[in-house]
């Protein structure tokens, strides 16, 4: 729910603490006609102590006036008269008052919406159904600015002390100086007549031992300091180190995967604007503390105080350098991956970032990324810290780029626009697997240094793992491997494990993801079409979807050994589904014109049922990427010897890219006139008509333009053409499937039409030629084929 709802809702004091926050710096009119707005910009992704983040803040500027503007100009009436001239008042007054110092716009409008978060969590109760409404990731990102609110108040509180003990420790040596002028004096009486010293000498003692206990006790007094320092700064890194576990464990784990899963089809990773701006204010705050932990070991240098404060600065200053270690070596990321097929010889991309860069003045020195790529087991190792220098799987051409600073977004990146692997050196296989299951990645390494080279540091990102094909004919079982690893690879895991069986309902949900995807469409697979995919991948003939609940598929039975009776195994039967739904029966897939996900049998229960003329459209069973049309009528050959016919559901043999390379899905099926109904009972011209290839012009010059057009033999009809070309017909074979043989629904026709391939394909050259050969009959002279009549 969105947060102004919710803070309307408000009662009592919350309402008051809540209206309190408006006024002529921000109206609370604009708060409430743009509430939908301002909720949906990225206000956490501007560092409000960065100055260069200004330029972000003016563009949100120049929105807010502008969509206030808007909003005037859309009122009517005598109301919206009033109105308008308010909203426009509001803008120039916006204008006037932040246009100098945007950054205070931001500051305000924070301010505005964490205390109204805060308000509405106060005054309602978890259990509520407002408090189970509450955006969980606007409480996610609240916890983390509160507590950088939190870690900006212990380093400026830490700062403060720091500058005491300095000024305190200052002082302290300069009565120490003082102590020792006086035991200069006191020696210096040696010299003097016995009267003068006894004279002078009292004095000297008493001032001596009235500094010397100040000493003492100041001493003491800086010991403690420096002790309350210490303990505090202990604090400070505790809290740094959660919210950086936070930061990088969680949030950019969590990005890497979403990345992982957008390989697979799954939703975009999203932007890391926000993941940036928590990085640097982590890297800002570490850096503050580093450099406090420092003036005070210096402090320490120029009066050593016995105690144990030189071992907890030795244990703090470590502690820090390995908080700054672990988030630069963390921040150094692929913000886009290499393609995970990759083909030898073909050009490809990817672009690393480091996130902290740009706090870090790393572009000062703008560091070099080499690209290498490495073993499944190299990478083993190198996450291991073994020894791997120098060693790579093969040879990547132009690898390496240098790290660009981009002022306007402030990040720092290499851009790898042109990488092409020129070969690659493969491992021995294990048993079965194929070249197509080996796993590579692309090893991306740096080095920089920070602070006046005062830490240097060598940093390593690996991609997600890719599968290396020759041909494109690997491509099929090399996306097999990238989608099974994509779906199932576990975080912290040895490269590049994954689970060799997985559940049945993980699977449906990676196919699903990845066929929508590829698809490009909202609608998925259903769990009627999952129950099929099943039936199918188990030999089973169950129908209830939960019996596949808590069974498991093994890596083996996906896409290593072929369904029974079949010489493809079930990835390369579901991916021809994608790959010919993807390239021609997509819009028709989106009407839901296209069971598809049917077999025979219940193709045939499913039209039986229905009047004759009724049809539905099926993947192939039997064949890779095709789809078939299953109709039922009257057998043909048999009308006559009784009254009715014998009414049969018939099968056309499948179609394939090839096919329809030729002629369209919906052209062929407005070929077939016998096709009356779409299932259930949808007459097909309300499906298909608005896919039809338009009617061909007229003739010119005399000569007329052929027409490639189907038909089933059996089936064909005396119709004329009603378009008036000249056709030229394609038989296509139809099986029957009679209700009293079952055994005969696998059976197809055979088929002798020299268009036709032995496996009953169209041959795209052989039918173009005849195309061509009956349109060089028609445009030759009339009278020298017909007897001289007149064209």
């Amino acid at each position: 729910m969105a947060v102004w709802i919710q803070a309307q809702q408000l009662q009592g004091d919350a309402l008051h603490q809540m209206q309190s926050l408006y006024g002529q710096h921000f109206p609370i009119e604009v708060r409430h006609y743009l509430s939908q707005w301002i909720e949906s910009q990225l206000w956490d992704a501007i560092d409000l102590e960065n100055p260069q983040e200004e330029f972000k803040a003016k563009r949100l500027l120049d929105s807010l006036i502008q969509e206030l503007q808007n909003k005037a100009e859309h009122q009517v009436g005598e109301d919206g008269f009033l109105l308008k001239i308010k909203l426009g008042h509001y803008a120039n007054q916006l204008k006037s008052t932040y246009d100098r110092c945007p950054l205070e716009l931001v500051r305000c409008i924070k301010h505005i919406l964490y205390t109204e978060q805060r308000l509405i969590r106060e005054a309602t109760n978890s259990s509520s159904p407002v408090g189970g409404m509450m955006d969980s990731m606007s409480q996610k990102y609240q916890q983390i600015n509160q507590a950088f609110e939190e870690l900006r108040l212990l380093t400026q509180d830490t700062e403060n002390d720091l500058r005491k003990l300095q000024h305190n420790q200052e002082y302290f040596i300069i009565q120490y100086q003082e102590s020792l002028r006086i035991q200069a004096q006191l020696s210096s009486l040696a010299t003097l007549p016995p009267a003068d010293r006894q004279l002078r000498e009292p004095a000297l003692l008493s001032k001596r031992a009235t500094v010397e206990a100040w000493l003492t006790r100041e001493a003491n007094t800086l010991q403690k300091y420096r002790l309350d320092l210490a303990e505090k700064h202990q604090k400070t890194l505790q809290l740094l180190r959660k919210q950086q576990t936070i930061i990088l464990d969680d949030e950019l784990i969590q990005w890497k995967r979403r990345q992982q899963l957008a390989g697979n089809g799954g939703p975009p990773e999203g932007g890391l604007d926000i993941l940036q701006s928590w990085c640097e204010k982590l890297a800002e705050t570490i850096w503050q503390n580093r450099q406090q932990i420092r003036r005070a070991e210096h402090l320490r240098q120029q009066l050593p105080i016995p105690g144990p404060i030189e071992e907890l600065l030795n244990e703090l200053n470590s502690t820090i350098t390995d908080i700054i270690s672990a988030l630069v070596t963390s921040t150094f990321i692929i913000e886009k991956q290499p393609p995970q097929v990759l083909k030898t010889q073909t050009k490809f991309a990817a672009t690393v970032r480091l996130l902290v860069g740009g706090k870090l003045n790393v572009h000062m020195n703008p560091p070099q990324v080499k690209a290498t790529i490495i073993s499944e087991q190299q990478a083993k190792a190198l996450l291991k810290n073994e020894n791997t220098r120098n060693e790579s799987s093969g040879e990547i051409l132009n690898n390496n780029c240098v790290m660009e600073y981009h002022q306007t977004t402030g990040t720092l990146s290499a851009h790898f626009r042109n990488m092409s692997l020129k070969r690659i050196k493969r491992s021995d296989r294990r048993g079965a697997e194929s070249v197509t299951e080996e796993k590579f990645t692309i090893l991306f390494e740096s080095q920089f240094s920070v602070g006046s080279n005062e830490l240097v540091f060598q940093v390593k990102t690996l991609s997600l793992p890719v599968v290396v094909i020759v041909h494109g004919s690997q491509d099929n079982n090399a996306t097999a491997t990238v989608l099974w690893d994509n779906a199932f690879a576990e975080a912290g895991r040895v490269p590049f494990l994954v689970p060799d069986k997985v559940l049945w309902p993980q699977l449906c949900e990676a196919i699903n993801m990845k066929y929508k995807a590829e698809v490009q469409s909202n609608r998925g697979l259903s769990e009627e079409n999952l129950v099929f995919l099943a039936q199918k991948a188990f030999s089973s003939s169950s129908n209830n979807p939960d019996d596949y609940r808590s069974m498991t598929m093994t890596w083996s039975q996906f896409n290593r050994e072929s369904l029974p009776g079949r010489n493809f195994t079930f990835w390369q039967w579901f991916d021809g589904v994608m790959e010919l739904t993807k390239k021609h029966l997509k819009p028709h897939w989106n009407d839901g014109a296209i069971l598809g996900f049917v077999n025979k049998q219940q193709a045939q229960d499913m039209l039986m049922s229905k009047p004759n003329g009724t049809f539905l459209l099926r993947f192939s069973d039997s064949e890779i990427g095709g789809i078939t049309i299953a109709w039922v009528a009257e057998n043909p050959n048999k009308q006559g010897v009784t009254s009715s016919g014998e009414r049969m559901v018939w099968n056309l043999m499948p179609y394939t890219t090839k096919d329809f390379s030729i002629r369209s899905l919906a052209d062929r099926i407005s070929d077939l006139n016998h096709l009356l109904f779409l299932y259930p009972d949808r007459p097909k011209d309300e499906v298909f008509s608005k896919y039809y290839t338009p009617p061909l012009s007229k003739a010119v010059d005399g000569y007329v333009k052929p027409q490639i057009k189907q038909v089933v033999p059996d089936f064909a009809t005396a119709n004329p053409d009603p378009i008036g070309g000249t056709p030229t017909y394609m038989d296509h074979g139809a099986s029957p499937a009679p209700v009293n043989h079952s055994h005969a629904y696998g059976i197809y026709q055979t088929m002798t039409d020299p268009v036709l391939d032995g496996d009953g394909d169209f041959d795209l050259d052989d039918t173009m030629d005849v195309a061509r050969h009956v349109e060089e009959l028609l445009r030759r002279p009339v009278e020298s084929q017909w007897g001289g009549q007149q064209s």
